[in-house]
Protein backbone atom coordinates (compact mmCIF):
# COMPACT_ATOMS: atom_id res chain seq x y z
CA UNK A 1 0.00 0.00 0.00
CA UNK A 2 2.93 2.58 0.80
CA UNK A 3 4.58 2.09 -2.59
CA UNK A 4 1.29 2.28 -4.36
CA UNK A 5 0.73 6.05 -2.65
CA UNK A 6 4.46 6.95 -3.05
CA UNK A 7 4.19 6.41 -6.55
CA UNK A 8 0.92 8.12 -6.84
CA UNK A 9 2.66 11.16 -5.31
CA UNK A 10 5.44 11.04 -7.45
CA UNK A 11 3.51 10.94 -10.58
CA UNK A 12 1.47 13.66 -9.44
CA UNK A 13 4.72 16.13 -8.40
CA UNK A 14 5.98 14.96 -11.96
CA UNK A 15 2.90 15.91 -13.72
CA UNK A 16 2.54 19.14 -11.72
CA UNK A 17 6.10 20.21 -12.60
CA UNK A 18 6.00 19.25 -16.43
CA UNK A 19 2.47 21.48 -16.71
CA UNK A 20 4.48 24.75 -14.85
CA UNK A 21 7.49 24.44 -17.34
CA UNK A 22 5.20 24.13 -20.53
CA UNK A 23 3.30 27.24 -19.45
CA UNK A 24 6.86 29.12 -18.62
CA UNK A 25 8.70 27.79 -21.93
CA UNK A 26 5.51 28.82 -23.81
CA UNK A 27 5.70 32.56 -22.85
CA UNK A 28 4.09 35.35 -24.78
CA UNK A 29 7.00 36.39 -26.72
CA UNK A 30 6.28 40.60 -28.53
CA UNK A 31 8.14 41.64 -31.90
CA UNK A 32 8.47 45.35 -33.08
CA UNK A 33 10.37 47.30 -35.27
CA UNK A 34 10.58 50.76 -34.65
CA UNK A 35 12.16 54.75 -33.73
CA UNK A 36 13.35 54.49 -30.26
CA UNK A 37 11.95 57.92 -28.56
CA UNK A 38 13.66 57.57 -25.51
CA UNK A 39 16.09 55.81 -23.65
CA UNK A 40 16.40 56.15 -19.31
CA UNK A 41 19.57 54.45 -17.63
CA UNK A 42 19.59 53.13 -14.32
CA UNK A 43 21.03 54.84 -11.76
CA UNK A 44 23.75 51.76 -11.20
CA UNK A 45 23.89 51.40 -14.93
CA UNK A 46 23.10 47.38 -14.94
CA UNK A 47 19.46 48.22 -16.46
CA UNK A 48 17.66 50.89 -18.99
CA UNK A 49 14.28 50.93 -20.19
CA UNK A 50 13.72 51.90 -23.99
CA UNK A 51 10.44 53.50 -25.30
CA UNK A 52 10.44 52.73 -29.16
CA UNK A 53 6.95 53.77 -31.50
CA UNK A 54 5.83 50.57 -33.15
CA UNK A 55 6.05 51.25 -37.13
CA UNK A 56 2.93 49.66 -37.54
CA UNK A 57 0.57 50.75 -34.88
CA UNK A 58 2.57 53.88 -33.90
CA UNK A 59 2.20 53.14 -30.39
CA UNK A 60 4.53 53.48 -27.69
CA UNK A 61 6.29 50.26 -26.03
CA UNK A 62 8.63 50.79 -22.80
CA UNK A 63 11.36 47.58 -23.49
CA UNK A 64 13.54 47.03 -20.30
CA UNK A 65 16.84 45.95 -21.56
CA UNK A 66 19.47 43.72 -19.18
CA UNK A 67 22.37 42.50 -21.38
CA UNK A 68 25.29 44.37 -20.84
CA UNK A 69 26.06 44.30 -24.75
CA UNK A 70 22.99 46.96 -25.63
CA UNK A 71 23.58 48.60 -21.92
CA UNK A 72 27.38 49.45 -23.76
CA UNK A 73 25.80 50.36 -26.74
CA UNK A 74 23.49 52.51 -25.46
CA UNK A 75 26.84 54.47 -23.06
CA UNK A 76 28.55 54.08 -26.33
CA UNK A 77 25.92 56.18 -27.78
CA UNK A 78 25.98 53.70 -30.97
CA UNK A 79 22.42 53.48 -30.25
CA UNK A 80 20.49 56.96 -29.35
CA UNK A 81 16.51 58.34 -29.88
CA UNK A 82 15.78 58.37 -33.50
CA UNK A 83 18.11 55.23 -34.59
CA UNK A 84 15.30 52.01 -36.01
CA UNK A 85 15.64 49.09 -33.62
CA UNK A 86 14.50 45.59 -34.51
CA UNK A 87 13.48 44.44 -31.03
CA UNK A 88 12.09 40.75 -29.34
CA UNK A 89 10.97 40.65 -25.74
CA UNK A 90 9.06 38.69 -23.34
CA UNK A 91 5.69 40.17 -22.47
CA UNK A 92 6.31 39.52 -18.85
CA UNK A 93 4.38 43.06 -17.47
CA UNK A 94 8.10 44.27 -17.75
CA UNK A 95 8.53 43.96 -21.57
CA UNK A 96 12.01 42.21 -20.86
CA UNK A 97 14.09 42.21 -23.91
CA UNK A 98 15.68 39.34 -25.75
CA UNK A 99 17.18 40.95 -28.86
CA UNK A 100 17.46 44.41 -29.44
CA UNK A 101 19.18 45.64 -32.83
CA UNK A 102 19.58 48.16 -34.87
CA UNK A 103 17.57 47.43 -38.52
CA UNK A 104 20.66 49.89 -40.31
CA UNK A 105 23.19 47.44 -42.10
CA UNK A 106 26.49 48.54 -42.23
Amino acid sequence: MKSKLSTLIAVAVLGLSSATFSVNAFADEGKMVGPVTKITMAADGKSAIAVLKDSKTGEAVSITITDDLTLDKFKDKRIQAGDEIRARFDKDGKNTSKSFKKTAGC
